[in-house]
């Protein structure tokens, strides 16, 4: 049974909310914030209905001491005296809601079931542990999605077999952590991996960095140069944006291949090499080939596997693992101890349309924890290029439902949604759902509501 505590200088208040949740929770009673956090330091406290106008105090100031030593604890506010800068004071300040007196008991369970639910979902920064990686990961993929785990299945797959991969997705994607995954997870792991970006280098550099030169090959060439195709000798080459190289130098990748030989630059010996290719690139080949940009032959040669990477606005139910991720990264980085979000910038971070994908959330992170001065992420932290909709930010009809969730959960995200529009009245929620008041009596007990 999940333990509440009701912080209220009026006894008869306390007694009245005890004997409304008796049955559902453990609940404890406080009349000052002195007794409160005596409470609160020896039980697993999860919810806390807190008067704003306490007889010595402020709720304010329990409001600032629980979530400061105590930030998983979800705090709803309560007063009789509400004002729409009180309201946005508290959300600041971490509160989960503010309600007024007299308190509807209807609203109240269903605040309560919203806060038990977010804590479930909060981010427990400093309890991320292992297991989550190991369940959730490859290498440094992270991501728990279908389509995720569609990845790394095809990784699994082809970790240990010596065809070449064609790696696809737009930039930000990752799709030189999907490489190093093959490689990693492999039987050529304990071999090099080496990786050249085709876009970054000028072509004249970008050959000999392939290839290595002999001494005296061109003015410049002071010494001999191993090139990166023969380091990686026995592991895996990785080629990034292939799109983007040249079309004389595919030719020359393409008889590397084919051969499995090379020659360095100003030399005529040749080089064995047996290595597995592995290319990336955010471009359409097909459409380069139209185009006469891109091989054809070499398309073909590189392209016995694809492994499609997909955008992360098809794996937004990865983005809260994400998020956690990167906090607990940088916050060890920039040491800082980061170790929740509240409820409106994770909604935010959940709306945002990441154009730069992965590697743009990344990023967003990277910057807040940098920045913050708190120990939690809020509304006010997010410096985006672009504005959230705010009829989506502000539009409290909305349910967020993710792709392949249980329509068991989808129905009582729906149920609970509409009884809190019609503030509880059960005959108003039936009629709008279409059901009758006695079916949704039934759900409201077998879903717990």
């Amino acid at each position: 049974m999940e333990k509440i505590l009701v912080v209220d200088d009026e006894m008869g208040i306390c007694t009245s909310i005890e004997f409304a949740l008796e049955d559902e929770y453990k609940v404890f009673i406080a009349n000052n914030l002195k007794d409160a956090y005596q409470i609160l330091d020896t039980e697993e406290i999860r919810v806390v209905l807190l008067d704003l106008k306490l007889d010595e105090s402020s709720g304010m100031d329990g409001l600032d001491v629980i979530k400061q030593k105590f930030e998983n604890i979800q705090v709803i506010m309560m007063t009789a005296y509400s004002s729409i800068e009180d309201s946005i004071k508290a959300i600041k300040k971490g509160a989960f809601y503010y309600l007024k007196k007299p308190i509807n008991i209807e609203e109240l369970k269903i605040l309560i079931l919203k806060a038990l639910e977010y804590e479930k979902l909060n981010f427990r920064i400093s309890h991320l542990s292992n297991e989550v990686y190991k369940k959730y990961s490859m290498g440094n993929i992270i991501g728990k999605s279908e389509t995720m785990r569609r990845v790394y299945d095809m990784i699994e797959s082809v970790k240990n077999i010596n065809v070449n991969i064609l790696i696809t997705g737009e930039s930000g994607t990752g799709k030189e952590m999907i490489a190093k995954a093959i490689h990693y997870q492999g039987n050529r792991s304990e071999n090099n991996f080496e990786a050249i970006n085709c876009a970054s280098i000028p072509a004249d550099l970008l050959e000999s960095e392939l290839f290595g030169y002999v001494k005296g090959a061109f003015t410049g060439a002071i010494s001999n140069k191993v090139g990166k195709l023969e380091v990686a000798n026995n592991g895996t080459f990785f080629l990034d944006e292939i799109g983007d190289m040249e079309l004389h130098l595919q030719s020359k990748i393409l008889r590397v291949i084919q051969e499995k030989e090379f020659t360095r630059l100003g030399s005529n010996e040749k080089i064995k090499i047996d290595v597995r290719f592995i290319a990336a690139t955010n471009k359409d080949l097909e459409n380069e080939i139209a185009n006469k940009k891109f091989r054809e032959d070499l398309f073909y040669r590189l392209n016995v596997i694809n492994v499609r990477v997909p955008a992360l606005r098809e794996r937004k139910e990865d983005i809260p693992l994400l998020i956690e991720t990167f906090i607990k990264k940088y916050s060890k980085q920039f040491g800082k101890k980061i170790t929740g979000i509240h409820p409106e910038a994770f909604k935010a971070l959940k709306l945002y349309d990441y154009k730069g994908n992965v590697r743009e959330l990344e990023n967003i992170i990277e910057r807040i924890v940098a920045l913050s001065k708190t120990s939690e992420i809020v509304i006010d932290d997010l410096q985006f290029d672009e504005k959230i909709d705010e009829r989506l930010m502000n539009n409290d009809n909305l349910i967020i439902i993710q792709v392949g969730e249980n329509f068991k959960e989808i129905e009582k995200k729906v149920i609970i949604k509409t009884l809190v529009s019609f503030d509880g009245n059960k005959r108003k929620t039936a009629d709008a759902l279409g059901i009758s008041e006695r079916s949704l009596y039934n759900k409201i007990n077998i879903f717990g509501i």
